[in-house]
């Protein structure tokens, strides 16, 4: 798998019937390793490594109603209260970050009610905090560690 924009982390891999596996430490299982599942599992590695979010309050592809339709957010963090308070879009690296990509993510947050949103291909990383009173995200250096939320 191509080398990604986060630091080093040790993962377990496996094969079954050809296809690559990687460990997911949320959902505790083997799943398929594509390029955008290596972006989610680094993803959820450096929220609980660099960040300091507990894995249990970290959780993985879900599904959502957004407008009568069925979607599936990439990674949520909850606040200890149980209340939503990041939401990330993982996209694979060759794919392009593009104001779809936050459409997509603002979609998601109508109904998520996030504080902080982050859009990730691997490479290219985009941190956000929403700004309800103006109806608006505004762009951040990085998410917020567990101890400011």
């Amino acid at each position: 798998m191509q080398q990604l924009n986060f630091p080093d982390y040790k993962f377990r891999f496996k094969n079954r019937e050809n296809k690559p596996l990687i460990f997911d430490v949320i959902r505790k299982k083997f799943v398929v390793l594509n390029p955008e599942e290596w972006v989610r599992q680094h993803t959820v590695h450096y929220l609980h490594n660099e960040l300091g979010y507990p894995l249990s309050h970290i959780n993985v592809e879900k599904q959502i109603t957004v407008h009568k339709t069925t979607k599936r957010y990439d990674i949520v963090v909850f606040k200890p209260d149980g209340s939503i308070h990041i939401i990330i879009e993982c996209k694979a690296p060759n794919v392009d970050i593009t104001q779809e990509t936050f459409n997509q993510i603002a979609r998601y947050n109508f109904v998520l009610d996030a504080n902080y949103l982050m859009v990730s291909n691997g490479l290219k990383h985009f941190y956000c905090k929403m700004d309800y009173d103006e109806d608006r995200y505004l762009f951040l250096r990085s998410l917020p560690p567990n101890d400011k939320k």
